[in-house]
Formats: structure tokens, sequence, C-alpha cells
């Protein structure tokens, strides 16, 4: 079931590499996302609201949580501010989001003792990894939902008996536990109620991963890689095309790997070619594809189809062979460059989108300066930066972390100021051009401009186009003259 609402249930945060400049990245309202006061009984249904924070596969889990809390009777409130069970869904992926998350549970906590809230659950991916240490080091958290409890959400939130009776610090059994892989993975019939606007829309299509990068623990927590199967995906999907989604959003952490634990042969091209059979979705996009596992059909596929968005993310990490080589990705320069070519000939106009991590053990100044050369030669048209750091249970950890912080930063800074110059290149040669932009409402900084994406910018990582003359609805896809370019965003109006 997808109750699928425009209305926002709950604050979604994304930790960007780039596309955006840092204080685009930067969300002010960070330090102020929390319920107040618990109702049970004769004083109303209990109002939840959540703070889900991380990437898209977090905002999914989010809104399958708001759908078995609002099948429990639970009053789904936008602003955790106003709520009275606050739920964090944590990232648990990188330093930063680990400290995001432990500073937005902490304040939470705060909140609880000045009597502004009397319930604080943490849920995710935090609690996958960490869940003993949470509990020993913050036992002001009143319940812990991991991975595979999504289900119990209503329970944890204190929505029974015990609860009720302010029996408060009753987990969930088997929660919180060491680090082990999940092994969920929701389907059609799952409760889910989206978080943000119905006609841009996540959908989950697997969970997992089977790959062995060495800085990467995600297989550790989040479990072996399972496909949702083929028609239970269409399913889903119909669903969200008859609430009003317009442009999809497929994600997993390996998109390319899709299928092939379900016996399927090339199951990316059969999804995406079964998926563009919808005719109310104008725009499938698809994300996290995996570079050696690209093969000709998909990217024919989404070449001919017209509704498969022009665009590909596809997370490089590197283009040095030895540094790649220690990062279990394997691949090189002139690979990727490859790659890219057969993309771009295949997909005509395409946006292409990669990530990369400076500072991993043992890159010298030659590796980072091949990377450089590497970026000035691929001309994405946005790329996200990360600085290395060690994770725990990953075997990149054993490695000496030999690279200067700052140098790290350093490094970042660098990648991020080639990416910008490319970025403006490719934008100012929009300038005059009309392209379709869909509409995403008001824009957040002035109530005097609209804002909206290209079929090349995705959701919330990459620019956007701001629309100082014109009407459009939210939603609505329309004919924009690009009037002016600046690094990441364009302007324009409504012809």
């Amino acid at each position: 079931m997808v109750p699928g609402t425009p209305q926002v249930l709950g604050r979604r945060h994304r930790h960007r590499g780039a596309g955006r400049t840092p204080a685009q990245d930067t969300d002010p309202s960070a330090q102020s996302r929390f319920g107040d006061g618990v109702s049970h009984g004769d004083k109303g249904p209990v109002k939840v609201g959540i703070v889900s924070l991380g990437c898209p596969k977090n905002t999914v889990d989010s809104e399958v949580m708001l759908g078995h809390l609002g099948e429990a009777g639970a009053t789904l409130i936008g602003n955790p501010d106003e709520a009275d069970v606050v739920i964090i869904n944590t990232c648990g992926f990188i330093d930063a989001a680990r400290e995001e998350s432990v500073d937005t549970i902490l304040a939470a906590v705060r909140r609880k003792e000045e009597g502004l809230c009397k319930r604080v659950v943490v849920t995710g991916c935090m609690v996958q990894r960490y869940g003993e240490e949470l509990r020993r080091e913050i036992p002001e958290i009143d319940a812990f939902v991991d991975l595979d409890g999504l289900g119990g959400i209503a329970r944890a939130a204190g929505m029974d008996a015990d609860a009720a009776n302010n029996k408060a610090a009753t987990p969930l059994p088997a929660a919180p536990r060491g680090l082990h892989p999940a092994t969920y993975l929701y389907d059609a019939a799952t409760p889910r109620t989206l978080s943000g606007p119905s006609f841009s829309t996540y959908l989950k299509i697997a969970e997992g991963c089977d790959n062995t990068c060495s800085f990467c623990a995600i297989p550790r927590f989040r479990g072996a890689f399972r496909s949702r199967p083929l028609d239970d995906i269409l399913r889903e999907a119909r669903n969200l095309a008859a609430a009003g989604t317009v442009e999809l959003n497929l994600i997993a952490q390996d998109s390319t790997a899709y299928g092939g634990d379900l016996g399927l042969k090339e199951g990316p091209t059969r999804l995406v070619e079964a998926l563009a059979g919808i005719q109310e979705l104008r725009w499938i996009r698809l994300f996290y594809v995996y570079p050696n596992k690209i093969d000709d059909s998909l990217l024919r596929t989404m070449g001919e189809r017209s509704n498969i968005a022009a665009y590909i993310d596809i997370p490089l990490q590197h283009a040095a062979r030895k540094v790649l080589a220690r990062m279990r990705r394997g691949g090189s320069a002139s690979g990727h460059l490859r790659l890219l070519e057969r993309i771009r000939r295949f997909i005509p106009g395409v946006a292409i989108r990669s990530t990369v991590i400076v500072g991993f053990p043992g890159e010298t100044e030659t590796d980072f300066q091949e990377l450089l050369a590497f970026i000035r030669e691929a001309r994405f048209d946005h790329l996200g930066a990360f600085t290395y750091s060690h994770e725990d249970h990953t075997t990149a950890a054993a490695l000496e972390d030999d690279v200067p912080a700052q140098l790290k930063e350093d490094r970042r800074g660098l990648v991020m100021a080639e990416q910008e110059t490319i970025a403006a290149a490719r934008n100012e040669e929009r300038v005059g051009s009309r392209l379709t932009v869909l509409c995403e409402g008001i824009c957040p900084e002035t109530e005097y401009l609209l804002q909206g994406r290209l079929e090349g910018q995705a959701p919330e990582v990459d620019g956007r186009v701001l629309i100082q003359e014109g009407i459009a609805a939210a939603g609505e896809f329309v004919q924009v003259e690009i009037t002016e370019a600046h690094p990441f965003d364009l302007v324009g109006r409504v012809v």
C-alpha cells in the first residue's frame, strides 16, 4: 500500500558530496528537529515526527515506518518540533554522518530532559552498527529499532499499553544488538507514507551489497544483496504513478546487480524497460550504477526510451590504478574514460554524476594529480568529493591512514574547484536555450522565485533551475528559457 501524499511528513537530510556550494549543503535547521510531549488515551492520538538522516535509502525506510505508524493510528506531523514522539532515523556511513546523528539524538534528549519531549526513538544504520554503544552511552533513549525491525516502530513509539502506563524503557526484542547484517526487504504490500512531494519519489529496488570495497562497511550492516521481484517493483511503481508520481528515482546499493540473485539475465535492462511502460512516469532515474557491471543492453535501452532519464549516477571513487586496487574497485583513468565515452555514445545528452574519495591510504601527490587530470578530461556534469576516514569493520582500516587531515581537505577543495570550473562552463552553454523543467514549487530562500530541475539534475544532490518569471505548479513540467548561468544553478523564465 502506498498512501502517497504530497505533505512533508518528516525532514530529510542528505550527506552530499558536491554539486552545490558548501553553504547550500548545510541545513540551518539541523539543531531544531524535535518533538514535544507524548499524548495517550483520552489525550488523543500520538503525534509522531521523524528526522531522516543520510541517503535516499534511509528515506524509504523512514517512509515505511511512517506507513506503519499511520496504520497504528498515529498522527503524522511534518515538523518534528510539533510532534509528541520524535524518531531519529540515523546514518552510520561516515564520520560526519555519525556525528550528525549523535548530535541530533543528544539535542532530542536535552528537550526530553526539559519536559518538552517524553519519548525519543532511535532507528537506522547507527542502531544496526552501534546499538549497544548507543544504549550504554545515551541511556535516555527510550527505544531502538534496527533495520530488520521497521514493522515494530509503533510499539517503539509508545503506542501500546506498557508505554501508556509510562513503562517507557521497553525496547523491542533483540534490539539493540552489536553489529549484524540486516535481512529485511520491504515489498509493495508494505504500508508506506511518502515524506516528500508525491510527484518525485524514491523506489528501492534492492537492499544490501555483495561488493567488497575496502573502504565500505555497508555490507556488514545492510546485509547481502537481495533484489525485489520485478512484478513487486512494478506494482509499487504503478501505485506511485496513480498517486501522482512523475519522477521515479530507482535506488539500491548497487543498481546494476539487480536481479542476479533472482536468476534474471540483464536484470537492470528488464527492470527499466518494464518501468518505461508506465506512461505516467516521465523521468525514470537510475542511481548507484557500479562501473564494471554496465552492459550495452542497459545503455541502449536508456538511450531509446524517452521516459528513462538521460542521467546516470556512477561512483568511480578514483582514477589512479594503484589507489583503485587498494580500494578493491579495479579500473584506471583510461578505463573510466572509455566507459564514459561508451555511455555518452549510447545516451545522447546524458548527464553523468560521480563521486570520488581523496586521501585514501597511500594516495601520493602523483596519484592525486592523476585524479585531477582525469576529472578535467571526464567533464562530469555533477561530482561529489569525500575525504577518506577509517571505518570500523573494513579492510582499509588495517592500512595506515597516512595522508594528513589538512592535506585531505586541501585535495578535496582542489577537486571541487576543478569541478566548479567545468560545471560553470557547461551551464554557460545552456544560456539562451529552452529546456524542460520539473517545477518543485516555491524556492526555500525566497517566495519571489520558483525552483525546478532539468532532466539532468537529480533531486537534492545536483543543481537546480531558479525561475524568476512565469507561473508553474509544483509537479508540473514547463518550458524554461535559460537567462543566467552559475556554477551549479541556472536561472530562467517560463515560456
